[in-house]
């Protein structure tokens, strides 16, 4: 039987500059039509801001590959 090792990222705050590491749960990728409209996004643990980042291509690939929870944006045009 394998074991499941759990998988972190590690992740920095903008605003209180903490440095910490989160379980994909904690994260939040969304896929929109452009680069411009692909993010992830976590609260930081230890001031509570909502922090959102943007995701290139190899980024959406490491987070939907680790089972982060994935919203796919559609355009309205």
């Amino acid at each position: 039987m394998r074991r499941v090792v759990p998988v972190v990222f590690k992740a920095a705050c903008p605003d209180c500059r903490g440095r910490f590491e989160l379980a994909a749960g904690a994260l939040r990728l969304a896929i929109g039509a452009s680069s411009r409209t692909t993010f992830y996004s976590f609260t930081c643990p230890e001031c509570g801001t909502a922090v959102r980042k943007p995701a290139g291509d190899r980024i959406v690939q490491l987070l939907s590959g680790a089972g982060v929870r994935t919203l796919r944006l559609h355009s309205t045009v």
